[in-house]
């Protein structure tokens, strides 16, 4: 009984964050308190787990980490990448394509995917008009490839930190396992993407020249405050490397340069605090809540036995089978909430004695790549679409489907075959 209100709680807020007719940060904080009061009358849930089930290293690791972008911002130093791609560009829109991709890819390593499309999309929007072609092309394969490169790094996808934090993931773990195979699949991609829009992109800009104007210094209007504040990152990057032998998790390295950043660079704090996307860390903390009464109620316990029951299927192809069902599942929800839902499954069938090892990867790159999927599978897609509406073209649900899809659909084909190759080579 309580397995069955609580499976309905959850599902019924995960639909309401779906259907997008309430910010989901309000539907998800009302889905917890509805979860903590059932759990209280019911005897199965209460206070105390509630807070327990609130993984707050991944909370302090993304609050590190939004601190840093929120100071960054102001700067120009995003504005000043896309401007330099542009210009180095020369007009041709397959090169500026790739240099555009490139430059949102490396950011989405080591920011949030939306924060980055959120930064460059806005200048791609613009240097498209000057030379007056089209824009969804490159808002387009923007998004994909921050999907793409958020798979790649611990601190690059909100999944990752999630997976990490729950499977003790370090830092060097992503470059090792997650890193090489992203770089195939962005190949991939990038090469999708061009067939794609090869028609969009074989029409010459009027002036190609237009964008040589362009001067990548003036949109960076406090240059010293962004050197500093790289410096700082610079380190915090350089410390996820050796946090192992330092013993400090990723959250302590991200909080300690935020904090060194502040201390340096002195932002006017409360303008900086309102760039911070708080929404976001109370729409996690309100899903650890939900999740934490789920496995309260032994729901997924149960989930578990049911799925160890599959033991009798090759680890390798159980395996790439969690890829393909996590992918579907993301191009229908946002790939966190699913991560988050099961995370604590996969713990499960490790206590009962399953190798889970290689199954974090397998999570980790279909939820990643699921995303690309739909229109609604990632953030950075409806980001990008929001902002397609001051373009002539916006980008509708239809029109990714006819792009979107079919890199998603290549994507995990691929990255389940280098999985494949790589499976006896993941920890246990």
């Amino acid at each position: 009984m309580t397995g069955i209100l609580a499976a309905a709680i959850f599902i019924i807020t995960l639909a309401a964050v779906f259907a997008e007719k309430i910010h989901r940060t309000t539907i998800a904080v009302c889905g917890a308190v509805v979860m903590v009061l059932a759990g209280r009358i019911l005897g199965f849930y209460g206070e105390p787990a509630a807070l327990a089930a609130v993984d707050v290293n991944t909370l302090g690791l993304l609050l590190g980490m939004m601190i840093l972008v929120a100071m960054l911002e102001p700067t120009g130093f995003f504005q000043f990448l896309a401007v330099w791609a542009g210009r180095f560009s020369k007009g041709s829109p397959i090169r500026l394509l790739f240099l555009l991709g490139l430059v949102t890819t490396i950011l989405s390593m080591f920011l949030a995917n939306v924060t980055t499309v959120v930064l460059v999309a806005p200048v791609t929007i613009l240097i498209c008009e000057i030379l007056g072609i089209q824009a969804v092309p490159f808002l387009v394969t923007e998004a994909l490839l921050a999907n793409i490169g958020g798979v790649a790094t611990l601190i690059g996808d909100p999944p990752n930190i999630l997976i990490a934090s729950a499977a003790g993931l370090s830092f060097n773990d992503f470059l090792v396992y997650s890193l090489p195979l992203m770089a195939v699949v962005w190949i991939v991609a990038f090469g999708i993407a061009v067939g794609l829009f090869r028609r969009e992109l074989a029409a010459l800009p009027p002036d190609p020249g237009a964008v040589a104007g362009l001067n990548p210094s003036e949109t960076m209007p406090d240059a010293s405050a962004a050197k500093r504040i790289l410096a700082v990152l610079g380190g915090a990057i350089l410390l996820f490397f050796f946090q192992d032998p330092l013993g400090v998790s990723p959250a302590f390295i991200a909080l300690t340069a935020a904090a060194a950043a502040m201390i340096w660079v002195q932002p006017p704090v409360e303008k900086m605090l309102a760039r911070i996307e708080w929404s976001v860390l109370l729409f996690f903390t309100a899903l650890f809540v939900l999740v934490g009464g789920l496995e309260s109620a032994g729901l997924l316990d149960s989930l578990a036995r049911w799925i160890a029951g599959w033991q009798g299927m090759p680890p390798l192809a159980f395996g790439i089978a969690v890829i393909w069902a996590i992918a579907i599942l993301s191009t229908l929800v946002d790939n966190i909430p699913i991560t988050i839902a099961l995370i604590p499954v996969i713990r499960q069938l490790g206590a009962s004695g399953m190798t889970v090892g290689p199954l974090w990867w397998a999570l980790a790159f279909g939820a990643g790549l699921g995303g690309n999927g739909t229109i609604v599978g990632s953030t950075a897609n409806i980001i990008v679409a929001s902002l397609s509406e001051r373009t002539r073209t916006p980008i509708n649900a239809k029109l990714w489907n006819k792009r979107g899809l079919p890199v998603m659909l290549v994507t995990c084909a691929v990255v389940s075959i280098l999985y494949a190759l790589m499976f006896p080579y993941f920890p246990k």
